[in-house]
């Protein structure tokens, strides 16, 4: 890629279609053409953002390190922001931030510090789950007990 080379939206939404597709993810343009038939998730996933800014899809989904290796390597060019272009959504550094604060990596994956809070997650579904099973059990016995 050239590092000056730059594409504004206008020039991104022309290439929209499985045998010219490109998405922009967090301010980079990137040609998705020859990924489309190899998408894990499908050509539909990647056609439904071309042309687009893809920023939000990609990160909901939470790529693996490698998808996120594949995508450097499809980058064509820097988006050149013009007034009236949709907003920026968060660059990559602020959203693994957030992620980190949280306790989550971005790519869903979890980073060191959520592991005691799934623990406390697993342990309060089992414990929801034991109380249930005993007022089942209760109710159960109480209705059997008032039948006799």
């Amino acid at each position: 890629m050239s590092e000056t080379q730059e594409m504004t939206f206008s020039d991104v939404a022309e290439h929209n279609s499985k045998k010219d597709l490109f998405i922009v993810v967090h301010d980079k343009v990137y040609d998705a053409t020859a990924f489309v038939d190899e998408h894990p998730g499908g050509e539909e996933v990647l056609l439904d953002v071309g042309g687009q800014d893809a920023t939000e899809a990609f990160e909901d989904v939470g790529h693996s390190d490698e998808a996120r290796q594949i995508l450097e390597g499809m980058e064509k060019a820097k988006l050149k922001r013009v007034p009236g272009d949709p907003e920026p959504h968060d660059d990559p550094s602020s959203s693994a931030s957030k992620a980190d604060s949280a306790g989550t990596s971005p790519s869903g994956s979890g980073g060191g510090g959520d592991s005691s809070l799934g623990l406390a997650f697993y342990a309060l579904v089992l414990l929801g789950g034991g109380l249930a099973f005993g007022a089942y059990k209760y109710l159960q016995a109480k209705s059997a007990s008032e039948s006799k």
